[in-house]
């Protein structure tokens, strides 16, 4: 079997563990396909080989409808991590915080565990400053208050990083790589598929859509869902990301 091994002698603690036991915790049945994990220490992680292939509209469409049977596997709770791991994890090499015990609500969870920790490195490394902050704030005031809670939407099964470079098409359909697996919002990952660019989105939520009919607003949310990764991005690569990321909280503040 061949073989695809990523090293890192430096990586933090529990780096590729957690990746491993997201990547287990996705792999459902029906599900979209992930690069199964072999062996994982903590310098080191290899998967199945995966061998790319162009896009093609039929493989977005199933990728869509894999993906809803994904996210209806569910979770225990908003935040929780993949089963077998009971600690913080990562998405890049920012850390991820995750949620032990269960919280109140999905914007509970989402200001506290997805905006705030961020928010505080960007402005503790003067990357965001009093006022932008400010901005932030506001929509972490709003989503505790529960403005875009919808209690009729469990926790679902997320792959938590799922932007195009996470996107595998392969000859057999698109697998999953790298996640940060979590017990989150199923719009997350819609919205992270078109935060920078994947090919045949459309049918991808077309196809999405037919096989679990998304709440008719959903589209009014994608930029509150991306404000996450974009923190992320401030945090990890710098203030060419503020103005996108303001820009968006500005539209939930």
């Amino acid at each position: 079997m061949a073989v695809f091994v990523k090293r890192r002698h430096d990586a933090p603690r529990g780096f590729f563990e957690v990746e491993a036991a997201g990547l287990r915790w996705l792999a459902v049945p029906g599900g979209v396909p992930v690069a199964e994990p072999v062996d994982v220490s903590p310098s080191h992680l290899s998967t199945t080989r995966l061998e790319a292939a162009a896009p093609t509209g039929a493989a977005a469409e199933e990728f869509g409808r894999r993906l809803a049977v994904t996210h209806d596997a569910g979770a225990r709770h908003f935040g929780v991590p993949p089963d077998g791991w009971d600690v913080d994890g990562y998405i890049g090499d920012a850390a991820l915080p995750h949620a032990l015990d269960p919280v109140k609500s999905w914007g509970e969870f989402y200001a506290n565990l997805r905006l705030q920790p961020y928010l505080r490195a960007a402005y503790n490394q003067g990357t965001l400053d009093s006022h932008q902050l400010q901005v932030f704030e506001k929509v972490c005031v709003r989503l505790e208050a529960g403005a875009y809670d919808d209690p009729s939407e469990p926790p679902s099964r997320i792959h938590g990083d799922l932007w195009s470079g996470n996107v595998m098409w392969c000859p057999e359909g698109v697998h999953l790589i790298d996640p940060a697996a979590h017990g989150g919002h199923r719009e997350t990952d819609l919205a992270m598929l078109g935060l920078f660019g994947l090919p045949e989105l459309d049918r991808v939520l077309r196809a999405y859509d037919e096989a679990h009919p998304l709440a008719a607003e959903w589209r009014h949310r994608v930029g509150l869902h991306r404000l996450h990764p974009l923190l992320v991005h401030v945090v990890l690569f710098g203030g060419g990301y503020v103005a996108q990321a303001l820009a968006a909280a500005r539209s939930y503040s």
